[in-house]
């Protein structure tokens, strides 16, 4: 299903949003070069600064720059208000990366067995002077017993496209003198 958003001459920025069973996507495009974007989507403080669900606290860990790296990222659950969790720690392992056209990762806890399987990522697409940024979370792999216990998506589509929004004023004041 594709649901239509702002998207005429007068209001750009946000576009189509696709959703699956299993997959939600927002796009939004940035007058910022890939580049840029990619770096900060690299830097585990990077995804602190742009997380809109309360949940990223703080990180550990240097920059990825490659598929398989890792790092840490301190949660507080209580901002979802889903599951009693409180205050905990992941660590996030790059599935895809392709320099400045994609990133994914999906979230490990040495307590999580089997593995939670859903991913997170950017695809960014360079346009004119911009670039066009779809951010996604795809859940197809969640193994059966996390599917009954948890729902899906954990973040809705909502926060996703607010991160968006985060993404672009972060990378926007970056590039300004």
């Amino acid at each position: 299903m594709r649901i239509r958003h702002r998207d005429d001459e007068e209001c750009t920025g946000w576009h189509d949003v696709a959703m699956s069973e299993q997959r939600i996507e927002v796009e939004r495009t940035i007058p910022a070069p890939a580049s840029a974007i990619f770096s900060l989507l690299c830097d585990p403080a990077g995804h602190v600064m742009i997380d809109s669900s309360g949940m990223l606290m703080s990180s550990e860990g240097d920059q990825v720059a490659k598929v398989g790296d890792t790092f840490l990222i301190h949660m507080d659950r209580e901002a979802l208000n889903d599951i009693p969790l409180g205050q905990y720690s992941v660590s996030i392992r790059i599935t895809a990366f392709q320099r400045d056209r994609e990133i994914a990762w999906t979230i490990e806890h040495p307590l999580i067995d089997p593995p939670m399987g859903y991913v997170y990522g950017y695809l960014l697409d360079p346009v004119e002077g911009a670039t066009e940024v779809t951010s996604y979370c795809d859940w197809s792999n969640v193994p059966e017993p996390h599917r009954s216990r948890i729902n899906f998506p954990v973040i809705p589509e909502s926060s996703l496209r607010a991160t968006l929004g985060i993404l672009a004023r972060t990378v926007l004041r970056a590039d300004s003198p």
